[in-house]
């Protein structure tokens, strides 16, 4: 018997159709960034904007970036924020990819003081926008102290004995060094500290270890030991201030006397990025002023897009130094790139190691 040839077709035509509907896979963009840098209360409007899935990994420090990278997982990622201990490494090894600025308008609109610096740059090319840039302050319970804390100093009083927390980071090995003048005339020796120099900063922190409770790693980590009364001091992030504030819990945040190092976050495309016309949609949106206000209201940092200010209330503005601007950032030593971070590392790693 002959089959009439529209019964052919049909199952053939609804095949297509559904081969041509699994196709059409929801475009996705990977990101290794910091905390606070994928929140859905302004990542869900750019999936809405451009019908695809964000999907956020996060990292506790910028050399936990650094060794995802090199290890073979750059292809899994589109987007990456790295500070500027390692923006200047990532830029000139070829981990990112060199951006056409002409494919992000809102470039333009970006700080000069954060633009102008050569973090980013290599060879004429610029690898990364300027996203957020703040301090490491210090943290602290404001029922544990009668006056905001004056100096780093008081980590080391034996009256916190087992209540005090430090960041699994070489910004706690910066810490020590100013603690003991290190950054003396020139702050930028932070960086470049000597064997000597960096003796004497491990036995200071080997002097600091029955204070702490625990070293850490990641920003929840940190708001959780104050939320639960484990500690009533340390260095953060205002990420965290931020966090605690919001539940009302008594937290105050300070930058001590010794002043304190900071760091400027950029947003860079690796070189490995399957989804690079997206991975340049994302960093317009992301530096958009509307968009630098709402990463603003989650972490607490100031934005790298002075526009964004024109969305805040004085208060808002007055919070984040955005009207003192000059001023602040004379209490900020910005992180640089550590030539000898092998080192820096190996005596973290003995800090951390001894009992």
């Amino acid at each position: 018997m002959k089959i009439p040839r529209h019964v052919i077709l049909l199952p053939l035509a609804a095949t297509l159709v559904m081969l041509g509907s699994c196709s059409k896979k929801t475009p996705s963009l990977n990101l290794l960034v910091w905390e606070g840098y994928a929140d859905p209360s302004y990542v869900h409007a750019f999936e809405e904007q451009y019908h695809c899935k964000v999907t956020a990994s996060y990292m506790g420090s910028s050399d936990e970036l650094v060794a995802k990278l090199r290890g073979g997982s750059a292809g899994n990622y589109d987007v990456i924020s790295p500070s500027s201990d390692v923006a200047t490494m990532i830029a000139t090894t070829g981990l990112a990819e060199a951006l056409d600025l002409t494919k992000i308008p809102a470039y333009q609109q970006l700080s000069p003081q954060l633009t102008s610096l050569p973090l980013v740059r290599s060879q004429g090319k610029v690898y990364g926008v300027p996203f957020m840039w703040g301090p490491d302050p210090m943290i602290y319970d404001t029922t544990a102290f009668a006056a905001p804390p004056d100096s780093w100093n008081v980590l080391w009083d034996p009256k916190y004995h087992g209540k005090i927390s430090v960041w699994d980071d070489l910004s706690t090995v910066y810490m020590a060094a100013q603690v003991l003048g290190f950054d003396k005339p020139d702050p930028s020796q932070l960086y470049n500290l000597t064997d000597e120099q960096l003796d004497a900063v491990k036995k200071k922190l080997l002097e600091l270890k029955p204070n702490v409770r625990k070293m850490w790693s990641t920003g929840g980590e940190l708001t959780n030991l104050f939320q639960n009364h484990e500690v009533v001091a340390a260095m953060g992030w205002p990420l965290m201030t931020n966090q605690l504030r919001k539940i009302n819990y008594p937290v105050g945040e300070t930058i001590p006397k010794e002043n304190t190092t900071g760091w400027i976050d950029h947003l860079m495309i690796t070189a490995g990025s399957e989804n690079k016309d997206l991975a340049y949609e994302f960093l317009e949106y992301m530096i958009e002023a509307q968009t630098q206000k709402k990463v603003t209201d989650v972490t607490g940092y100031t934005p790298a897009n002075p526009q964004a200010a024109k969305l805040m209330t004085p208060e808002e503005v007055r919070n984040l130094h955005l009207d003192d601007v000059d001023n602040y950032q004379k209490h900020i030593y910005f992180w640089q790139n550590v030539a000898r971070r092998a080192k820096y590392n190996e005596i973290w790693n003995e800090v951390k190691a001894a009992q």
